[in-house]
Parts: structure tokens; sequence; C-alpha cells
């Protein structure tokens, strides 16, 4: 009795087998058509290996100070060396990149996701509604955004958490999506289904859910890595400027230090330049990462491709 349940079952596993696998080859195809996608991933991906990896190679309990011997330049025993403080930076880079792309991803998706709703109801239903949000993203797109961020960091006694942190950076971080958003909304709603939707008795939810945001899902996917990246530079700028958490060993608290003990000037090089090549791939992952991702979302890019 099992023979011919397996027997029956058989063909179908065959057909899901053979439609993972062609999905599959048709992603693959897509990335070699779509370079700076690919290679994006792979550096993000590079960075991930490097967090695994470090994780099951060091105790990254040893990125607190007095954890070693102070300021010992690279060897077989601390690969990244060691700094003033006695911290184990090996440790600190596997504990403090997971740390800094936290933030990122904390703030932007709570930017994008405040920037998106704001933008759908600005931009659809338009008004006096559209005018007060469009004016209000005006005016908080002049000023300095680092500027407000330096005053609520140095607002806040005893420095920023690392939640802390994403929280300020987020709520900051939705002005240019909601801008960018908006005026994509404004187009889509004017076009054909939109208006058959309307006419077959959807609601306005119902037509913004179900017509207008799976169209924009990929111009979201890449607001969402560019305010990553927004926020990875913000808050990096915070904590260079000692605003940040100061028992948090993130990239940014590693470079204040870096600045603080004058390691460039000392020569101490292995203390600043795992952070300087640790942030320039992610910041180049990223990049390339919205780069492919505007490529899916822009049609003339995408047919050019």
């Amino acid at each position: 009795m099992s023979s011919v349940a397996q027997v029956l079952t058989t063909p179908e596993q065959h057909q899901a087998t053979r439609a993972r696998s062609e999905t599959a080859r048709g992603v693959l195809r897509y990335l070699r058509r779509n370079p700076s996608l690919g290679v994006g991933i792979l550096l993000l991906l590079a960075l991930l290996l490097f967090v695994v990896i470090g994780h099951l190679t060091v105790d990254t309990i040893q990125y607190r100070p007095l954890s070693t011997r102070p300021l010992q330049p690279p060897s077989l025993e601390l690969p990244f060396g060691s700094d003033k403080q006695g911290r184990n930076l090996y440790a600190v880079m596997v504990e403090g990149t997971p740390l800094t792309l936290r933030i990122g991803l904390l703030a932007g998706v709570i930017g994008v996701a405040l920037g998106t709703t704001l933008a759908f109801i600005s931009g659809y239903y338009g008004g006096l509604v559209d005018s007060v949000i469009k004016t209000v993203v005006d005016v908080g797109l002049t000023i300095p955004g680092l500027l407000i961020l330096i005053i609520i960091g140095m607002r806040v006694r005893g420095g920023l958490t690392v939640d802390q942190m994403a929280l300020v950076v987020g709520l900051l971080a939705w002005l240019f999506p909601a801008r960018t958003i908006r005026s994509q909304v404004l187009t889509l709603k004017q076009r054909g289904f939109v208006q058959v939707a309307r006419l077959s008795g959807m609601s306005n939810p119902e037509v913004i859910v179900k017509e207008l945001l799976p169209n924009l899902l990929p111009y979201l996917g890449a607001s969402l890595v560019g305010s990553v990246s927004a926020a990875i530079l913000a808050s990096i700028g915070l904590e260079v400027l000692g605003l940040g958490p100061f028992e948090a060993p993130t990239l940014g608290m590693t470079l204040y230090w870096v600045i603080y003990n004058a390691a460039i000037i000392n020569g101490w090089w292995w203390w600043w330049v795992p952070p300087i090549i640790v942030i320039a791939v992610l910041f180049i992952g990223l990049f390339l990462v919205a780069v492919g991702l505007d490529e899916i979302a822009n049609p003339r890019i995408r047919n050019r491709v």
C-alpha cells in the first residue's frame, strides 16, 4: 500500500522539484544580467559569513576592556590585534558588525514604514491632508538631520542605547521616503487599473493594499536599502562624536575610541583599519543592492538591462 502511495506522489514531487530548479535557474540568470544586485548580495553574505565564523572561532566576551593585553599588533592569537583598552579587536568586529546593522535595519524599517504610510495617505487622498504632509516633509528636509540627532543625543542622560539610537534615527528617516514614494503614488493612481478597481466597487484602502502597494514593492525595497544605508551613516556620525552607546562595540564607537586615543597619529594601524574595511564593504554592498533593486523598479533601466 505504501509503495502505491509513493508511486502516486512521485510525479507531483518531481514536478515540484522541477519548478524549484527552474526558479533557481531563473534567479541565477537574472543575477548574471543584473551584476550589481549579485555582487552586492555576495558582499553582504561575506559579512554575514565573517560574523558566523567569528562567533565560532573567538569568545565574543573579549570585546570588553581588559580582556587581553593592550596595544598588541595582529598575531595568530589576536588576528586583528588589541586596542589601548585591552579589547580583542577581532571580537569587537564580530560583535559590533551585527549591532551596527541592527541600528540600520531598525531605523530603516521604521523610516520606510512611516514614510510609506504617510505617502499613500498624502498621494492617494490629496486635499488638505496632502498639503499638510507635503509641507511638513518639505520643511523637514531643509533642516539638517544630523544637527537634530546631535541635539537629541546630547539631551539623553547616560548616552543612547543601541535601540534608542535606532528609534531616534528612524523617526527622522521617513522624510525622504515619504516624498519620493508620494510621487510614485500620484503617478500610479491615474493608471487605468486603478480606475477599474474603483469602478468595480473597491474601497480606497482596498485599492491601496491590493493595487498600488504590490506595484510599488520593488521601489519600496530599494527605498528600504537606501534608508538602511543612511541610518547606518547617521548612527556612525553620532557615535564618532561621542553620542553613541559607550558600552556597545559598534563600528562607530570603535572609530570614536580610535580618534579619542589618537591611534592614527601613534601608528596603531590595526585599530582603525578593520572597522574602515567592514564599513566600506557594508556600504558598497548596500549601494550595489540598491542599484540592483532600482533596475527592477525602474522600467527604463530594466528594459536596458
